[in-house]
């Protein structure tokens, strides 16, 4: 249908003056665009926080893990720090450990992860295939097979979401084997969570976030 006559100059009238915000050209509803929203986490700022997948959980018998495809990972630096790929390695936690079991799990007395560590045989081929994955070619013995979250924080075992091959870090000490500083890091955050001073998902929120910078993120120093 043809625009009737007498509309035409208020419609020139408002396009020439921009006065006229009601008038819409195409699609009235903005989500129509295609452009997706900005994705929130519960505290309502955009982009602040990711859902962390929950991995299988602690096994009787583990399996070797496929890993992602060859050279399809790449190391971040962070003040020559490695951080992961946080597409090949986002992190995933084990359903067993929880905010409300704490007590019986990572924060009991005699210990939590000795139990539900993978073993040397599986995770010595899969740390061989990850280096492949982030096309690592250092010495091996002085490189982490490294929980994204460590297990004293309730990461899974053996998902190969929440494992990648951690490199020397700027002050590693040369043939002393591994050594780095995301592991006091790990240990810092343990101590806080059993000790009520952040929660068990703040603590891993920060730790997939960027661990150079956790303990600040989370006011603890």
């Amino acid at each position: 249908m043809s625009v009737r006559p007498a509309a035409v100059p208020a419609l020139l009238t408002c396009l020439l003056l921009a006065g006229c915000s009601s008038v819409q050209l195409g699609t009235s509803d903005p989500s129509s665009s295609g452009a997706p929203a900005p994705q929130t986490s519960s505290s309502g700022a955009a982009g602040a926080a990711h859902e962390i997948a929950v991995g299988a959980g602690p096994q009787k018998k583990y399996t070797v893990q496929q890993q992602p495809a060859a050279g399809s990972c790449h190391y971040r630096y962070e003040k020559g720090e490695p951080l992961e790929d946080s597409a090949c390695t986002p992190g995933a936690i084990s359903p067993a450990v929880t905010q409300a079991n704490l007590k019986t799990t990572i924060c009991r007395k005699g210990g939590y992860t000795s139990g539900v560590r993978p073993s040397a045989y599986v995770t010595g081929k899969e740390k061989k295939l990850n280096a492949a994955s982030y096309d690592y070619t250092g010495v091996m013995r002085e490189a982490e097979y490294d929980h994204l979250i460590s297990l004293q924080l309730g990461g899974d075992p053996n998902d190969p979401r929440n494992l990648w091959l951690e490199p020397a870090d700027p002050g590693h000490r040369a043939g002393q084997g591994v050594n780095n500083k995301k592991d006091p890091v790990e240990t810092k955050l343990h101590t806080a969570v059993c000790a009520g001073k952040v929660t068990l998902a703040q603590a891993q929120q920060a730790i997939v976030t960027d661990w150079t910078t956790a303990l600040a993120r989370l006011g603890l120093g």
